[in-house]
């Protein structure tokens, strides 16, 4: 496969911008390769700058669950684009896209609309904090909410894939207040509540971790979060951001019935294009400028762009059977993934939640951080590059999610089944 055009773009890349990316992960370094810089899409296909074709599981990292450049999306983009780009002002565009996320989240009553997920985690948690006038918050290890300074204690994502522990540049100062546990162990959990659950302003979770690859709740876990920041007066937030409108049409917490506090947003509620959210009761949201005294602003918030796009992909997901689907290309997936890895001997473990998947090289079954970096990731590095020699293009990260969307044919899938048997 030539990827000439590729490499000469990152080597005039890395003269200007650090690392030749614009986020961490893409230099596909934790995979001994270099990126593949991409000209175009169309449904479920990227194109290089070589002009090679492959079948996409990324999804620019979720929020592609329609496929790309999908018709009814980009004409709603292109109509909006006539209006303007950004009035720094209000529209009734942002009116309409906060009605359909408020009638599909359950415990969403009002929104705010920012424009990214880091953008919506830490104004969520400066939220909880200003309404508990605590300043502890509790998160999990492997669980990534964006590269906010509290926030990057034991990550996932791209801080795991390059093995920083946390961050230079984040003041001591600030990582005191935050405690890291690990993900789905209930009787720690319950432990540092007891011992400190009155200091505790909020628990903030993936429900469904995305960000360590794919790792689901165990039964209960996600129980005990709402219970024990109840007991406690503590705000639970749920950070959706991989999983809204993902999982189900009312995210993870409609999928299992939990109604968090605060719900953190982004992704697919723009399409495809920068966006994010965090929305919560009313009484809880009445706290945040101008109407309460909790800061928050951004210029570029809830640009008509992007809401257009929003707007045009929830519509889209609203259709009878969008979501059943989906899981029935996703659940063909994994069955043929696993007779694969059954059928070659290999130790690997298959991870998934909906349209979100992980393959885990390793032979336990992984339910926290700690079991994913237990992983091979040599042969990881191995796999996910002659992969993407045979045209598949998956997530450059053993501690990354995969998704699948509406745009993945079966024969899409059954050629990545071919590859996966030759490659192994």
């Amino acid at each position: 496969m030539k990827l000439d055009n590729s490499h000469k773009l990152f080597e005039k890349a890395i003269n200007v911008i650090p690392g030749g990316v614009n986020s961490p992960v893409r230099a596909c370094k934790s995979v001994g390769s270099s990126p593949l810089f991409i000209e175009r899409a169309e449904g479920s296909k990227i194109f290089d700058a070589d002009g090679n074709s492959y079948i996409d599981y990324i999804g620019s990292w979720g929020p592609i669950i329609l496929g790309h450049r999908h018709p009814i999306v980009t004409e709603a983009i292109s109509n909006v684009l006539s209006r303007g780009t950004s009035f720094g002002a209000p529209t009734d565009l942002e009116i309409k896209l906060a009605e359909m996320i408020i009638e599909a989240v359950p415990s969403i009553e009002m929104l705010r609309m920012v424009n990214s997920g880091t953008e919506a985690t830490m104004s969520a948690i400066r939220l909880a904090r200003g309404i508990t006038k605590r300043d502890t918050i509790i998160k999990f290890d492997g669980c990534y909410h964006g590269h906010a300074d509290t926030l990057l204690v034991s990550a996932g994502s791209g801080v795991a894939t390059l093995q920083i522990p946390g961050s230079p540049g984040v003041p001591e100062s600030f990582v005191k207040h935050t405690l890291s546990l690990p993900y789905n162990d209930i009787e720690c959990l319950k432990k540092i509540m007891e011992q400190k659950g009155n200091e505790i302003a909020c628990i903030i979770v993936e429900p469904v971790a995305g960000n360590m690859g794919l790792v689901k709740p165990i039964d209960g876990f996600l129980e005990t979060l709402r219970d024990l920041t109840k007991k406690y007066d503590s705000l639970l937030i749920f950070d959706e951001v991989m999983t809204g409108f993902r999982l189900s049409y009312g995210g993870a917490q409609a999928l299992y019935g939990i109604n968090p506090d605060i719900t953190c947003l982004g992704k697919i509620i723009g399409g495809g294009l920068p966006v994010g959210a965090y929305g919560g009761r009313r009484d809880i949201m009445n706290n945040i400028a101008p109407v309460g005294n909790i800061y928050q602003a951004g210029t570029l918030s809830g640009n008509p762009l992007a809401m257009a796009s929003g707007i045009a992909t929830l519509s889209l997901l609203k259709e009878p059977n969008f979501y059943k689907e989906l899981e029935k290309k996703s659940e063909y997936i994994e069955k043929e993934l696993n007779e694969t890895l059954k059928n070659k001997g290999i130790k690997a473990t298959i991870n998934r939640a909906g349209s979100m998947f992980t393959l885990f090289f390793s032979d336990k079954t992984i339910l926290n951080f700690e079991d994913a970096k237990t992983c091979d990731l040599k042969t990881f590095s191995k796999f996910y590059n002659d992969m993407r020699n045979k045209g598949i293009y998956l997530a450059p990260s053993q501690f990354e999610a995969n998704f699948i969307s509406q745009s993945h044919t079966i024969d899409d899938i059954n050629k990545t089944i071919k590859a996966v048997r030759e490659v192994l």
